[in-house]
């Protein structure tokens, strides 16, 4: 048993005493989606269900309340010294979850760990700027350009013990898509307000309270469960299953289908919202030749007829009621969320068959062609049920496509190898400013800055690069509106992906357990109630 471990129980042992001396009923949450955490390492997959176990685990400078307000972290204050220039002010007292005590060199090693090559965040790191120890409670961060939203961004970034980093050979962030195992893979040593005692990859990651988390006495925690047990279930009907019987408390992604009946069901509830993330598809656009098609000597989808033409198939409305059961906001827009749109962005290109036929023979394709579409079957509600759809509906313009799925743990590093043809993909999170999809997602890769490291089909377009650039350093809140609507006019004209919905996100639950709803599809667990 390692230190932490032997630390955590020997903490909520004693939490457990407390708890039950002043009269309150401290509580095991059991709870399960379809998928599992990536890994531990909290830099190296950028995606949902693993940053909500990172953040759970580890604190960051800048947080957000329930509301997705920005609220005070390991930072209590911070000020803008210059244009280029922010300066955070450390909280003090704050421990690891090992005992050891924070300060700015673990904030320093932490933003520099997350700039490296390997970690997912790179794109959030850098802009924040190179950071400086000014004392052992006060660091600065230094910008190569202004940055608008340095604490958006700053609220993405896990802080991380140095020593504890060092001591474990785990300077640098794993590499997840060559198979990396570290251990930082299954351990972890944060500030936050739960300590990971057992990661079992694809079997169940339980985690215990940590009472002298800071926040406690700030009342962020005014839950009562004291032990986590988190359960992958993939298959849906299994999930609801347990949920209906009371094996498990909590489910984050209840199957659509099945809404109705856990709502009429006596012990259990759902609870609704709308979800800060859109759902889309995208497309090789780099290669001369695709990898999975039987088009020989050159690559459809260059052409943005071809990508028109995919777009005027798709009949959104089929998919929001069929398969999303109503549970989808059908856009055209391609920022997660929509108050970073425009009425004209939101606009899609209208279901016609007979144009999409028309568009692919002008491109010169008019007896279509084969492609491979890969998809995810337990990241997003229904991935796979929609990718089966649309391949129906290209079917009916001569794109005959063969949907190849897979679980969250080879997607993803499949598609980090650009192994792909055609995909789909999904973006979202606590940040609505537009930027969090701009610079990650549709700008060209630039190895320099980590931007474009989410453009998996590696499209250059220099004027919706020129844009993105502008926008991302723009200071004037109205010019930068301005100049993100004509960025993302120029990304919808090119069609470089395929946007289908924003998602609704209802969750499952007992009738006893009482939990925040937030639209970052983030379960708070130290707010969680069970009576």
């Amino acid at each position: 048993m390692n230190t932490i471990v032997r630390r955590a129980a020997f903490l909520f042992t004693a939490m457990v005493a407390a708890l039950a001396c002043g009269g309150i009923n401290a509580a095991t949450l059991r709870w399960s989606s379809q998928g599992d955490p990536q890994t531990a390492d909290p830099f190296s997959q950028n995606e949902g269900l693993t940053n909500l176990f990172s953040q759970s685990v580890h604190d960051t400078l800048v947080m957000r309340d329930n509301a997705l307000n920005l609220v005070p972290g390991l930072a209590t204050s911070w000020q803008q010294v210059n244009p280029t220039t922010w300066r955070f002010t450390l909280r003090r007292g704050v421990k690891f979850h090992d005992g050891s005590p924070l300060t700015a060199d673990d904030i320093v090693f932490s933003f520099e760990r997350a700039s490296h090559p390997n970690s997912q965040l790179r794109q959030y790191a850098i802009p924040v700027g190179k950071p400086r120890k000014v004392d052992d409670f006060t660091v600065e961060f230094v910008q190569d350009k202004p940055n608008p939203v340095t604490l958006e961004h700053a609220t993405t970034i896990y802080i991380m013990s140095k020593a504890w980093a060092i001591k474990n050979k785990v300077e640098r962030p794993l590499d997840f898509k060559g198979k990396e195992e570290t251990f930082a893979s299954r351990n972890a040593n944060g500030t936050g307000a739960w300590i990971l005692g057992t990661r079992e990859p694809g079997i169940r990651t339980v985690l215990k309270r940590n009472p002298e988390w800071w926040g406690i006495k700030e009342g962020r925690a005014n839950g009562n469960v004291t032990e986590v047990t988190y359960t992958q279930i993939s298959a849906d009907a299994t999930r609801t299953a347990a949920l209906l019987s009371g094996e498990v408390d909590f489910v984050l992604d209840p199957p659509p289908q099945d809404l109705r009946r856990i709502e009429e069901n006596k012990g259990t509830k759902v609870v609704r919202g709308q979800e800060n993330r859109v759902v889309f598809f995208g497309f090789d656009q780099m290669r001369d030749e695709l990898l999975y098609s039987n088009v020989k000597g050159k690559n459809p989808f260059k052409d943005v007829r071809v990508r028109q033409a995919v777009y005027h198939a798709i009949d959104i409305d089929a998919i929001r009621s069929r398969i999303m059961r109503g549970s989808a906001v059908p856009t055209g827009g391609i920022t997660p969320s929509i108050t970073a749109s425009n009425p004209e962005a939101e606009k899609r290109l209208p279901y016609d068959v007979n144009r999409s036929k028309q568009l692919l023979a002008e491109a010169g394709y008019p007896n279509g062609f084969e492609v491979t579409l890969d998809c995810p079957n337990n990241r997003y509600v229904n991935d796979e049920e929609i990718c089966i759809a649309v391949a129906s509906m290209l079917a009916k313009i001569g794109i005959n496509t063969k949907v190849s799925t897979q679980p969250r743990a080879t997607y993803f590093p499949k598609l980090e190898k650009y192994d792909t043809s055609m995909y789909m993909l999904g973006w979202g999170g606590a940040i609505t400013d537009a930027q969090t999809m701009l610079s990650p997602v549709l700008h060209s890769k630039d190895d320099k800055t980590g931007y474009g490291s989410f453009n998996y089909g590696r499209y250059v377009n220099p004027k919706l690069d020129e844009l993105i650039d502008a926008a991302a350093t723009e200071p004037v809140p109205e010019k930068r509106r301005e100049i993100i609507r004509q960025a993302i006019a120029e990304h919808n004209s090119k069609v470089h992906h395929v946007p289908l919905h924003r998602q609704m996100i209802p969750w499952a639950m007992r009738s006893n357990v009482t939990v925040v709803h937030r639209p970052d599809n983030a379960l708070n667990m130290e707010t969680v109630k069970i009576e």
